[in-house]
């Protein structure tokens, strides 16, 4: 899972800072403040990631992409093409990665986190070309082993590493070729030396993290009468949330099964989801059937209580088919996966958006087939309910402050800010920001100077 990120000069951020990602990230912050594009940018590296075109370091994307960025000028802090896009990635690994020299048998390098550092800049046409990009292999006692390819004032790149000693192959001294995308280096100049094989090996890893991101935006689909099913297996709900139905039916198909966490009852997916959806208080029952037997239909029935009729999604209210995709997204990607979603608890009720922080700590901790998911979550959200349920867990001992992050996103004049929040073990945030979710006190100070003037009125009406 992703456990660091920093960006520079992206849309409206000079600078992040560096950012810690926890298993529960949670970023708060008004409207148009640059929280969006944090995740805007990892869906630009991923789409870059399963592009077949190589040669291009950054895919900005189009109409047919995950996401469209435009130009690189109009990703850039002040649409500046003097400016570098900079941005780095941490994260940890399913299992620890082991790098051998073959020219030494005793230089061996293990860790369990990769860093990843690339800054682009502006080639001569103004389409992002990598400057450089550097790889470390951390494990407890720091760096074992760093990597960096960058391109000098001649224009040509070299490979240059502290912990470990490249030799050139004979006869290939000529220069080094431009990285693949950017996060490789390319075969060609791998080829160049005799021991650079194992930077295929964090390539790979780069791919395997980034295909393992999904995204959930804001605005979800209306819920239908009937939904197709061929028999696929999708990657997610989609960003809309329009593939939820074949994710459950893709789940029930091939038997998964999960439960909350450790020492809790196992369930079918389905009827997992279900669970949740009572829990939530959102509905009774909930089922997913074929209209008819053999044909691609499929239904979506619920019961709203004990004693109602079983009726179609769509004909309830409005949030169940808005916060279900939230919901399968969670528990239906593949183990450590990062899930970035925007307003989850959007068109519901107060008291549901607080219950849907206890889905999301669930999430974190699920297992599945007798394993840990390793799942993250990285939420967008205006709630301050949620945000009361996360504080009231910590303090309960049910989410402990290092597996939450919690930010607080604000404008400060022509760029964006970041603000970590500080929760103690009490569920107490330290460093309370002003204005977090409006001015309340102002509010009802204002609100009782008017219903005092208000009265003061009907006073002097009746002594007439």
């Amino acid at each position: 899972m992703l456990t660091y990120l920093r960006i520079k000069n992206f849309k409206a951020w000079r600078d992040t800072g560096p950012i810690r990602l926890a298993p529960l990230t949670v970023i708060f912050g008004a409207n148009s403040a640059g929280k969006s594009s944090l995740g805007h940018l990892l869906l630009g590296l991923k789409q870059t990631a399963l592009s077949t075109d190589r040669k291009r370091a950054l895919h900005l994307g189009d109409t047919t992409s995950l996401i469209d960025l435009g130009t690189f000028a109009d990703c850039l802090n002040g649409h500046d093409l003097s400016k570098n896009l900079d941005f780095e990635l941490g994260w940890s690994l399913p299992k620890s990665m082991e790098v051998k020299d073959p020219l030494e048998n005793s230089q061996r390098f293990t860790g369990n986190q990769i860093n990843l550092a690339v800054s682009l800049s502006a080639g001569k046409t103004g389409q992002p070309e990598v400057t450089s990009l550097q790889y470390t292999l951390n494990n407890a006692n720091g760096v074992a082993l760093d990597v960096a390819l960058s391109r000098g004032g001649d224009r040509k790149f070299s490979l240059q590493s502290v912990k470990y000693q490249f030799k050139m192959a004979d006869g290939r001294k000529w220069p080094l070729d431009e990285p693949e995308k950017f996060y490789r280096v390319s075969d060609l100049s791998i080829a160049r030396f005799k021991n650079a094989g194992f930077l295929t090996d964090f390539a790979l890893a780069t791919e395997n993290l980034l295909r393992r991101i999904a995204y959930l935006g804001p605005l979800r689909n209306h819920p239908q009468r009937t939904y197709q099913w061929s028999g696929d297996t999708p990657e997610g709900v989609g960003q809309t949330g329009e593939a939820t139905v074949a994710a459950i039916l893709a789940a029930q198909h091939e038997d998964r099964k999960l439960n909350r966490g450790p020492n809790k009852a196992k369930l079918a997916f389905t009827p997992f989801i279900a669970s949740w959806l009572k829990d939530l208080g959102v509905i009774y029952s909930f089922s997913v059937r074929p209209v008819a037997e053999g044909r691609k239909e499929y239904e979506v029935l619920v019961r709203t209580h004990a004693g109602a009729p079983e009726v179609k999604i769509t004909d309830v209210g409005f949030g169940v088919s808005q916060v279900l995709p939230a919901l399968v997204q969670a528990f239906y990607c593949p183990p450590h996966s990062t899930v970035w979603m925007e307003q989850p608890e959007i068109h519901l009720h107060p008291q549901v958006q607080a219950e849907l922080a206890d889905v999301f700590i669930s999430a974190i901790n699920a297992r599945e087939d007798g394993k840990e998911r390793d799942v993250q979550l990285i939420i967008e959200s205006h709630s301050e309910h949620l945000l009361n349920r996360l504080q009231r867990r910590i303090a309960e001992g049910a989410l402990a402050p290092e597996d939450v992050a919690i930010y607080f996103c604000r404008r400060s004049g022509s760029s964006t800010e970041l603000e970590p929040l500080r929760v103690n073990m009490f569920g107490e945030i330290e460093n309370w920001p002003d204005n977090f979710f409006g001015n309340e006190m102002a509010d009802i100070s204002a609100r009782t100077l008017a219903a005092m003037a208000s009265k003061k009125i009907q006073l002097a009406k009746e002594a007439r």
